[in-house]
């Protein structure tokens, strides 16, 4: 589960990089019931926030860099950016924007690990992140699909002190890997990573790739509606046992994303 006390090495905010703004907007807006509110539409400065029932859950801005894809970027809470920043290094990941302060709210940094997947850090100051996750329509669980899950957990487990704990997908389906953050209790698990063959990985060219899961009450209504909105699905909707009813889905620019009806045991 990820709770708002967002302790380090948790989940704390998403944002979307999109090449349209308004179009992302209207598309997240009518599967997941968020408002969006704009904070500029400049050419520099387009983007703005989601809210769910008035609370902040993630952000918007233009896809401004080149060749990238349209993709949700995972920030996790650290005490100390700079710290992280040397602890990527020193890990053989790389810095792909250097620690920078945004004004009194806190100073966040991006990476890329040694295989290439990308995430992100956000040192709190006025802000510690999302207002609301877990709950319908947040942010639920984070994912990470990886060519390597020795190399990430080696990696990860270094950045961040994550600890990991293995299990068999049914039907041979190989092993899924549980993320929970140091010294936390299992029930604190908030992300799990998955090893897939490189041509699996198609999404992002072989490279691995993190990306959200949100909680909604209805997983099937909500594929209906990504797909009435432009939107496409991967796989699902299918019952997991002891998780829930879920959905890979990807919108309209092909940002990935999970939904996900939890399990009521």
């Amino acid at each position: 589960m990820i709770t708002t006390d967002f302790v380090p090495g948790s989940p704390c905010w998403l944002d979307l990089g999109a090449p349209d703004v308004r179009a992302a907007a209207a598309f997240y807006g009518a599967v997941l019931g968020w408002d969006y509110e704009s904070m500029g539409e400049g050419e520099e400065t387009e983007g703005g926030m989601f809210r769910k029932d008035g609370k902040i859950v993630a952000g918007l801005g233009k896809l401004t860099e080149g060749g990238a894809r349209s993709a949700w970027m995972i920030y996790y809470s650290v005490a100390d950016a700079d710290a992280t920043t040397q602890a990527v290094e020193d890990a053989g990941g790389t810095v792909r924007v250097a620690p920078r302060d945004l004004d009194e709210w806190g100073r966040m940094a991006q990476y890329t690990d040694p295989l290439g997947g990308q995430f992100a850090v956000w040192q709190p100051g006025t802000n510690k992140g999302a207002e609301l996750v877990d709950e319908p329509g947040s942010l639920s669980w984070t994912e990470l699909y990886t060519s390597d899950a020795a190399a990430a957990k080696e990696f990860y487990g270094g950045v961040f002190g994550w600890r990991f704990s293995d299990m068999p997908l049914p039907g041979g389906g190989g092993t899924y890997c549980l993320i929970t953050p140091a010294g936390l209790p299992e029930e604190r698990m908030h992300g799990g990573l998955m090893e897939l063959p490189e041509e699996n990985l198609a999404l992002s060219g072989g490279r691995p790739y993190w990306h959200p899961v949100f909680n909604v009450t209805d997983c099937d209504a909500a594929v209906a509606r990504v797909t009435e909105n432009g939107g496409s699905v991967q796989m699902g909707p299918e019952d997991a046992e002891g998780v829930g009813r879920l959905a890979v889905c990807l919108d309209p620019s092909n940002a990935d994303f999970v939904l996900l009806t939890p399990s009521q045991s």
